[in-house]
């Protein structure tokens, strides 16, 4: 799944964002809007891991999504 089409539907995207990292509050989440480098800064800060390991968590995670709006 390519982030464009995650950032376009951010409201979808945003209850699995959660279940993943549950630490991130909807108000970060509606901030965030799908940015995926504001995602990977707030995993960073919640969890405090480095930049590289956020952002293989994110990779881990986008290779997971599901085109969830095919059947919309």
């Amino acid at each position: 799944m390519n982030w464009d089409r995650i950032e376009g539907n951010w409201k979808q995207f945003k209850g699995n964002v959660k279940q993943q990292w549950g630490k991130l509050t909807d108000d970060q989440l509606d901030v965030i809007a799908g940015k995926r480098e504001q995602l990977t800064g707030k995993i960073q800060e919640a969890y405090g891991v480095s930049k590289d390991v956020a952002e293989k968590q994110l990779a881990d995670w986008q290779a997971r999504q599901k085109d969830i709006t095919r059947n919309s």
